[in-house]
């Protein structure tokens, strides 16, 4: 009988057997499941690194739902989780891109496309909205094929929509420029070009692209010039100018130029960048304007403008070197009888062949112009005696002895009457100088024409008489004959006297009162103004310090300048020790200067002009307006104060030149910094229109006329801002 003991024996070994395997198996299987999501983690941080890498961000949508889950970025390498979120499609799309973006599910989803591609704003978490490029592929169908879910990845390319769409923008523009635009490398060879770039040289892009800028260089100038410009483009990083260059037919056009390097910081390389116009015909019109400006265009010879010019430097020459000119003033005889008969178009022939005849007889070495009509002027330089201008008169008449040819056929004669006037023995400046020659030629006309005639001949009782001032002058000081008066100067804003104008008067026991305008030219050719000139300047100065001892101590006083005084001697000296002397604040002197003092010897005139400024004398331009001023050297002077002169304010405010002349004035004074006081105001109107425009001082009869000393110091102490010009005026004829 078998021990059922022995039998169970064989039964525990099997059942041990089973459960060793059973755990082997298992332990097997835990191994290789730990494997299994090892590497599915490997895989997962993978993913993670290359998308962070690319910028990318997974998202999978759920098609059925709408809900789109996403993984928020997160730099690789760090210890948390990876984060993502769950949203609603409507919820992380902007509302103006769903429609967009459901449109392109639904091509994706009926198999139109092969893939989910899109560009939507999607929210940023911050509260905005950035643009993200979308593409995805089903990655989950059900048994009919249809899409349950799909998956991508999306990017945020909102830095580069920007940097495209400032690139359409700066292509566009480039497109439509109408300037040449080109962009050339460290060597200078072009890289691109705009379209006004191919029209303006006439070449094909293709031509262009690759070559050296020198493709365009013109023979007007050498080739050292254009290495010039763009060896100082590339060491100073810019260049501008007008450059001649040469298109591709061979025509030759001048542009205007902006030549700018623009570096890399990045990695250091260099483009030049080049932008030019043509101004060509920008030139040709100015010159043509110029020329009609300057020219007449009958006969070719300067106009009345371009003379007045010439003359004006002719004056200035001559009053620096010492020298003579004269103007003669030309007048056809009976030629509107000839222009009447023979038609217009024969007049102007005659005015052509005459002007042709004139210039040939005097030479090109002086000016000959035509005023208008049948008026000529010739003004001649450099002469030794008044003679030699009527030998040139006298050979001029002789010179039109011979016919004028009109054409191939006719000849006419005719002669001039001409008119003689002298610098300096008869005037100072150029208007002066034709209106006596123009008197002159009248006179020869009246002897009989086909003559000339010298302004001093019909004058003798005016230098007779000029003779007997400038002898009297002489003994002016030792006799005290001169004397000072004070008109004052009003500020506008606020209405208060701020300082007077010393004017000289001569009263001569012989002669009775004499005009300024008669005797102080005198005194200039004479050399009496340097004397009388420090004898104003330190009587005005005696006058204001009493004033300030009577409480005036911010009064000015204002003293006129001759241009001797201003150029021959120790002027500044002279001034400086007066102050001295005196005892007087130099801001409270100012000195006045003529245009034409300022103007006769610009540079000369600037150099002493700052000594007084060095000083801290004030300085004022009276007159402004009646002169020659430039504007180029008027902005270098240092003057403090224009006058405007007396005959652009009478016409005030109902003149249309005048109104709008002066307030043109008072604008340029303050855009140069410089006070603008307007002299000769004579009514309340005046003064108001002059305060409207910002003027900042009057001076003139409305305030006062010129007073003596006395009468000046009590009319300024009881002066009030709020008196009537009558009452004014009344208490004026009160005063002591």
């Amino acid at each position: 009988m078998i021990d059922p003991s022995q039998l169970h024996v064989p039964g525990a070994a099997v059942l041990i057997a089973l459960l060793v395997l059973l755990v082997i198996m298992v332990v097997r299987r835990r191994s290789s499941e730990r494997a299994y999501l090892a590497e599915i983690d490997d895989r997962r941080d993978r993913l993670k690194l290359a998308l962070w890498a690319t910028g990318e961000r997974y998202w999978d949508y759920d098609v059925g739902s709408g809900q789109l889950r996403r993984l928020l970025e997160e730099e690789p390498g760090t210890d948390g989780r990876t984060l993502e979120d769950s949203l609603p499609f409507e919820a992380l799309v902007h509302p103006d891109d769903q429609i967009v973006a459901r449109d392109t599910l639904r091509r994706y989803l009926d198999g139109e496309v092969s893939r989910y591609q899109a560009q939507v704003r999607v929210a940023d978490g911050a509260g905005g909205w950035a643009w993200m490029r979308v593409r995805g592929r089903a990655v989950e169908r059900d048994d009919t094929g249809n899409v349950l879910r799909i998956a991508g990845t999306a990017l945020n390319i909102t830095a580069t929509r920007e940097a495209e769409r400032e690139r359409q923008i700066a292509a566009a523009v480039l497109r439509s420029m109408g300037e040449a635009v080109a962009v050339m490398d460290a060597d200078f060879r072009y890289v691109s070009v705009n379209p006004a770039f191919l029209r303006m040289t006439g070449y094909a892009e293709t031509e262009v692209l690759g070559r050296s800028a020198a493709l365009l260089d013109s023979e007007r100038n050498d080739s050292a010039f254009y290495r010039h410009i763009r060896a100082q483009a590339g060491r100073q990083g810019h260049w501008s100018g007008e450059v001649w260059q040469r298109r591709k037919d061979g025509d030759e056009l001048l542009t205007a130029m902006e030549l700018r390097t623009v570096r890399d910081a990045d990695d250091d390389s260099v483009l030049h960048v080049c932008v030019f116009n043509d101004i060509t015909q920008q030139k040709r019109t100015e010159q043509e304007l110029r020329y009609l400006a300057n020219f007449d265009t009958l006969t070719s010879l300067p106009n009345r403008s371009l003379l007045s010019e010439r003359l004006s430097r002719a004056i200035v020459r001559a009053h620096r070197e010492d020298t003579r000119l004269a103007v003669l003033f030309l007048d056809l005889d009976r030629f509107k009888d000839i222009n009447d008969s023979l038609g217009h178009a024969a007049g102007d022939r005659i005015l052509r062949a005459a002007a042709v005849r004139l210039q040939q007889t005097v030479g090109e070495q002086h000016t000959v112009a035509r005023l208008g009509g049948d008026e000529f002027t010739v003004v001649l330089e450099d002469l030794e005696r008044p003679h030699d201008a009527e030998r040139i008169a006298r050979e001029i008449i002789n010179a039109f002895e011979a016919p004028l040819a009109l054409d191939d056929r006719r000849e006419i004669s005719i002669s001039p009457s001409i008119g003689i006037s002298l610098y300096p023995d008869h005037a100072q400046v150029p208007t002066e100088l034709l209106k006596q020659a123009d008197t002159a030629m009248y006179q020869a006309k009246a002897a009989g024409r086909r003559t000339f005639m010298r302004y001093d001949d019909n004058m003798d009782l005016a230098v007779r008489q000029r003779a007997t001032v400038s002898g009297a002058l002489r003994k002016v000081l030792d006799r005290g004959e001169l004397r000072l008066v004070f008109q004052p100067r009003m500020s506008l804003s606020p209405a208060r006297i701020t300082g007077v104008e010393a004017l000289l008067r001569w009263s001569s026991p012989e002669h009775g009162d004499i005009a300024p305008s008669d005797f102080i030219p005198i005194a200039e050719e004479s050399g009496l103004i340097l004397e009388i000139g420090e004898w104003v300047l330190r009587e005005a100065c005696l006058v204001l310090q009493r004033w300030r001892q009577h409480g005036l101590d911010e009064m000015t006083v204002s003293v006129n300048v001759s241009v001797l005084q201003l150029l021959r001697g120790d002027f500044t000296g002279v001034v400086a020790r007066v102050l001295e002397d005196i005892g007087i604040p130099p801001h409270l002197l100012e000195l006045e200067l003529t245009e034409s003092v300022l103007m006769a010897n610009a540079e000369q005139t600037a150099a002493r002009l700052q000594a007084f400024r060095a000083l801290g004398v004030s300085l004022a331009i009276d007159d402004f307006g009646t002169g020659y001023s430039s504007l180029a050297y008027l902005k270098r002077l240092p003057i403090t104060t224009i006058k405007i002169d007396k005959a652009f304010v009478d016409g005030l405010p109902h003149d249309a030149e005048d109104a709008a002349i002066t307030p043109t004035i008072v604008a340029m004074g303050h855009s140069l910094g410089l006070r603008v006081v307007a002299e000769g105001v004579e009514t309340e109107a005046q003064m108001r229109f002059l305060a409207d425009r910002g003027c900042d001082e009057i001076q003139g009869f409305w305030i006062s006329p010129p007073l003596d000393a006395l009468q000046c110091l009590a009319f300024i102490r009881n002066w009030r801002p709020d008196a009537p010009h009558g009452t004014r005026l009344e208490r004026l004829a009160t005063l002591p």
